[in-house]
């Protein structure tokens, strides 16, 4: 049901509110969809299966029993990304595959390192503030 002229100015002036009082959760809730959180899950799953499988292949020689736990790590990632997967269904793959057809993929990978780096600027100036 489309909204009326009334409730789409009323969601603008609501809108234009929150960007002037605050400005940097405007542009975080404008950001995060709800495929965010398992889309990050899977990534990080992705990165935990490839640690388990260097750990299992570096561990062959020297101990079976090392390189099982490597293989533990392996299936527990995998499952943990199928979990996240199914969480996503088929419109979150859709919208993740569309971002990357776009090329928006560098930022989503990037995405992390830049808040990291945001937030430690932020402290050595608040840090700074403080002296």
């Amino acid at each position: 049901m489309p909204l009326s002229e009334d409730e789409q100015r009323i969601l603008s002036e609501i809108e234009e509110r929150l960007y002037e009082t605050d400005p940097a959760l405007a542009r975080e809730v404008g950001r995060t969809t709800v495929f965010t959180h398992p889309a990050r899950n899977l990534r990080l799953a992705v990165l935990g299966c490839i640690a388990g499988l260097v750990f299992m292949i570096m561990t062959l020689s020297t101990s079976y029993w090392l390189s099982f736990l490597g293989f533990l790590v392996m299936l527990a990632a995998s499952l943990w990304g199928w979990s996240n997967l199914r969480q996503l269904g088929r419109f979150g793959l859709q919208q993740i595959s569309d971002s990357i057809n776009r090329g928006d993929v560098s930022n989503y990978l990037r995405s992390p390192g830049r808040r990291i780096l945001n937030r430690l600027r932020r402290g050595g100036a608040e840090q700074s503030e403080r002296d």
